[in-house]
């Protein structure tokens, strides 16, 4: 499939650079991918379409205040977004870099109150960097660390962000992007949706590069995606095999999720508990093995996000749905709207 199929124009005056006033206060698309039905609701409503036996599976990922600003010895400054990693050596993280042709390996930045990096490597628009010190980075990305607010949110990051721009049940650090289907969940309304005999259960995907990184070829299937961290505890794996042997749901929040669940598919329908590298690609044409229904926002074009979900309803109902969602101004990305697909 090519990459234009997925693409369509969107206002930018829908594209949300902030919250909704309160959390939870966010409009439902509701699609029945059997029916063809396009249901339009708020998303308290969204216990509505939950059964007794259903399954909800969220992500529990924190996002790392990982943008940094600084200076480098010469006095420019220096922007890098930091890029969690799980198997390189100790001390060294992966960095995305802002202008990264003006950066040479060698060069010191400094943060702030005698926190520095040193570049060591540049290659395209990554770089390896250490930091000194380099004992407690997680401890001062929290105090000089900025919220890495996507792109198309265009402008800084606010003291907000800090609370609004991570879920609820966000609690294991490791992200560089909120799992944003979850920025609309409150506890009141999990405390209504577990009222109903529903079941709510937590994984771990660590949102990395891999996530929002932009397809740049022709042919969607020659895209490869970067590998994310993923952690499924044994009981979450039990529940789902419990979910599907009473006829239950499963309902993924969010693409992470999606992605999560279905990279430790077995062949059996269950999930393989345990910590993972998951690089899965999901567009049209797969088979999902795990989940049955998906909460999520409405995506980028060309992003392997809607690809995803065009995997689950069809590329053609989608950009209905879409194209409808447009007319009804809902608001899109991050801080935007939220989808129900059953």
């Amino acid at each position: 499939m090519r990459i234009e199929e997925f693409d369509f124009n969107l206002p930018s005056s829908l594209i949300a650079q902030y919250p909704s006033p309160k959390r939870g206060d966010s409009r439902l698309m509701v699609i029945d991918r059997h029916s063809g039905e396009i249901q339009h609701r708020t998303f308290q409503d969204l216990a509505d379409f939950l059964r007794p036996r259903d399954l909800v599976v969220m992500n529990n990922t924190r996002v790392l205040p990982a943008r940094l600003i600084g200076k480098k010895e010469t006095g420019g400054k220096c922007e890098i977004l930091l890029i969690p990693s799980w198997n390189g050596p100790p001390g060294e993280w992966e960095a995305l870099i802002k202008d990264a042709k003006k950066i040479r390996p060698g060069t010191r930045i400094q943060f702030g109150n005698g926190f520095s990096g040193d570049i060591l490597e540049v290659k395209g628009g990554k770089a390896k960097i250490r930091f000194t010190p380099g004992g407690e980075v997680m401890d001062l990305l929290q105090k000089f660390g900025h919220i890495p607010l996507p792109p198309y949110i265009r402008r800084p990051d606010e003291p907000q962000d800090r609370e609004r721009y991570q879920t609820i049940l966000a609690e294991k650090d490791g992200s560089i992007a909120a799992p944003t289907a979850g920025l609309h969940f409150t506890h009141s309304l999990l405390q209504s949706i577990q009222a109903r005999g529903v079941n709510i259960a937590r994984i771990t995907l660590h949102v990395g590069i891999g996530t929002f990184a932009p397809v740049r070829v022709k042919e969607i299937q020659d895209h490869t995606m970067e590998t994310e961290w993923v952690e499924i505890p044994e009981t979450v794996a039990q529940s789902i095999e419990e979910t599907k042997q009473t006829g239950g749901r499963v309902i993924a929040v969010g693409t992470t999720t999606t992605r999560a669940l279905e990279s430790v598919a077995d062949s059996q329908g269950g999930v393989k508990p345990g910590q993972h590298l998951a690089r899965l690609f999901i567009y049209p044409g797969y088979c999902f093995r795990i989940i049955d229904a998906l909460v999520t926002n409405f995506h980028l074009p060309k992003s392997t996000l809607i690809m995803l979900v065009s995997a689950l309803v069809g590329k053609d109902f989608l950009m209905k749905a879409y194209k409808e969602a447009i007319a009804k101004k809902y608001r899109f990305y991050s801080y935007g709207d939220a989808m129900l697909i059953l």
